[in-house]
């Protein structure tokens, strides 16, 4: 089982930057792949950002060039910089993690490919 802690969100200016961080339990972190998602008020959740454990990356077009995401395998944590933060990117952030050595092909952009939820942790940005 793996147990995940999003921190780090928070209320910023757009056009500042933010850095979430979500800690993980467990002995494989690293096999694991991670991902970022987020839910708008009145909007369903959303892909951000996710990372294999191989270290490829994928972003959704709308953080691309904006987001980073990165893994710290020693420290089991995953983290998500934020710049250029806009208003439209205020949402709770959740931390999810896909479980290692499946044989199925991997879709990182959707949500059921990863069973592993942190709490969510809100980021919010003013205009």
């Amino acid at each position: 089982q793996l147990q995940l802690v999003e921190s780090g969100g928070g209320l910023v200016q757009a056009g500042g930057s933010l850095r979430l961080a979500c800690a993980a339990s467990g002995r494989t972190f690293s096999s694991y792949a991670m991902a970022w998602f987020r839910r708008a008020p009145g909007k369903e959740r959303e892909f951000v950002t996710a990372i294999r454990s191989g270290g490829n990356t994928y972003y959704a077009d709308s953080v691309k060039g904006r987001f980073t995401i990165s893994r710290d395998n020693a420290k089991n944590t995953v983290y998500l910089q934020m710049n250029s933060l806009k208003p439209e990117d205020t949402a709770v952030y959740y931390c999810a993690a896909r479980a290692p050595f499946s044989s199925s092909p991997f879709y990182p952009r959707l949500s059921t490919e990863y069973g592993y939820w942190g709490q969510g942790t809100q980021v919010t940005v003013s205009s």
